[in-house]
């Protein structure tokens, strides 16, 4: 006899419109649970009312209709001679009158709703709100994929991917991958265009369709040798190299050198986890965020970037910072006081926090940190910007400078491709060769 757990309950994870939630069966077995939604939606307070003994006739007839059900799925999981979800669904819930039916692609297993809560992401990924369609279409692909970045906690890579739904659903709605054509493809960098969009924004968007479209060849959803617009002689996605504005000495001078007005005191923070990041090897605000104290080995930091260690964890590449003295002040400043192995160098995040909330953290941390950097270089006469980005290429530029090898600017940035850390250095290669232009003609200032 099957050992499966079967219960009514109301879901109220998410809430409809109407102030109504889903009621749904609920089946357990071997500490796996599934939910399956019926065709009813009860408020709270009428649900809680069906099991009083006097009750209107609209809800005694929903709680007998419910009580059948789950009785009807008790004995459909007991004739199962061994218990799996897939045979359970086949057997009792498709077809069944009772339930709203899961559109699934052939082959695939029913998922699993209840694994992970969606619904503190529905704000910001509407996406996941959206009626069911048909699985061929962006809404569906983009959906599904967006779960599984938010399922791995990447929110910042989520974010990217439903801004690319967004675009593409603004040119021409919830179309099917089917109908991305290259014709297609063109036809939006031109509207994009035409809206003063630059290639690289145009490039960012496109590329996670080029990915959705991989997928949903993998799982058997389009053919991709029929239709994947992407490639030679089709569709080539744009590439733009955005022009990087590193500061060179003299601004650092000034900046290192800047008074903060002690009665602001944003203003000395937001420079402090800036220089921090320049000395820091250019680290990122999230890596800074998430270092700690056992991060720290005798002089050295010794930490892994965020962003990597989901595509290196084969292969693990730990950068190495020298902490100098201005950061081993910062740390002091700023540092947590606990300095227990486990805990936060810096108190930008609490532990126990959910990836959510983390992204909404180093946002707001980001954004302190840009917009007083952006007060201290004006109040400099620095007609720059000096966000953390430009603090990460600043830093490369100036080892550059000093003389350092590309291959050695590689590994201090954590950059497991060269051709990443020669695109940071695109634009410093370009002032070298002005410079060196400039010296053809040196002969004119010494006959003056």
């Amino acid at each position: 006899m099957s050992a499966a757990t079967i219960s009514i309950v109301l879901d109220i994870r998410r809430v409809k419109k109407s102030n109504k939630y889903p009621v749904k069966l609920r089946v357990t077995f071997e500490r796996a649970t599934e939910y399956y939604q019926t065709i009813f939606d009860l408020l709270k307070d009428d649900y809680d009312k069906l099991a009083a003994s006097r009750i209107s006739n609209e809800l005694q007839n929903i709680r007998d209709k419910l009580k059948r059900v789950e009785r009807m799925a008790e004995n459909a999981a007991s004739d199962l001679t061994s218990f799996s979800f897939d045979d359970f669904e086949k057997d009792f819930i498709s077809g069944n009158q009772l339930f709203r039916q899961r559109k699934t692609k052939p082959g695939q297993t029913v998922e699993s709703n209840n694994e992970f809560d969606f619904s503190p992401y529905y704000k910001k990924f509407p996406v996941l709100e959206l009626a069911p369609s048909k699985p061929n279409t962006i809404a569906s692909c983009y959906s599904v994929y967006i779960k599984n970045l938010l399922i791995e906690g990447r929110i910042s890579t989520a974010m990217y991917y439903h801004c690319s739904y967004r675009s593409i659903n603004k040119f021409r709605g919830n179309v099917s991958l089917e109908n991305i054509t290259v014709s297609f493809l063109r036809e939006y960098e031109s509207w994009m265009t035409a809206k003063d969009v630059s290639k690289t924004t145009i490039g960012m968007y496109l590329r996670p369709l080029r990915t959705i479209f991989n997928e949903a060849d993998n799982d058997g959803i389009i053919k991709k040798e029929k239709y994947y617009p992407f490639g030679k002689r089709k569709f080539v996605i744009p590439a733009s190299k955005n022009i990087k504005k590193a500061l060179d000495l003299k601004d650092m001078e000034k900046i290192y050198f800047y008074q903060c007005d002690p009665k602001i005191e944003n203003e000395q923070l937001a420079k402090d986890y800036w220089l921090f990041s320049y000395f820091a090897n250019g680290m990122n605000p999230k890596d800074i965020a998430c270092l700690k104290y056992r991060n720290i080995n005798d002089e050295y930091l010794v930490f892994e970037r965020s962003k990597t260690q989901r595509a290196l964890r084969n292969d693990p590449k730990p950068i190495t910072v020298y902490v100098n003295d201005d950061m081993k002040a910062i740390i002091e400043r700023r540092g947590n006081k606990d300095k227990s192995a486990s805990n936060y160098i810096f108190p930008i995040m609490e532990p126990g926090m959910s990836p959510l909330r983390q992204y909404d953290i180093i946002q707001l941390f980001v954004s302190l940190v840009n917009s007083w950097m952006k007060n201290i270089l004006k109040n400099l006469g620095i007609n720059k910007n000096a966000t953390t980005y430009v603090a990460r290429h600043t830093f490369s530029t100036v080892m550059k400078r000093s003389g350092a090898s590309t291959e050695y600017i590689q590994e201090a940035l954590g950059h497991s491709n060269i051709k990443t850390t020669e695109n940071y250095l695109d634009s410093f290669d370009k002032e070298v060769k002005k410079e060196f232009s400039q010296r053809l003609t040196s002969f004119k200032t010494s006959n003056d």
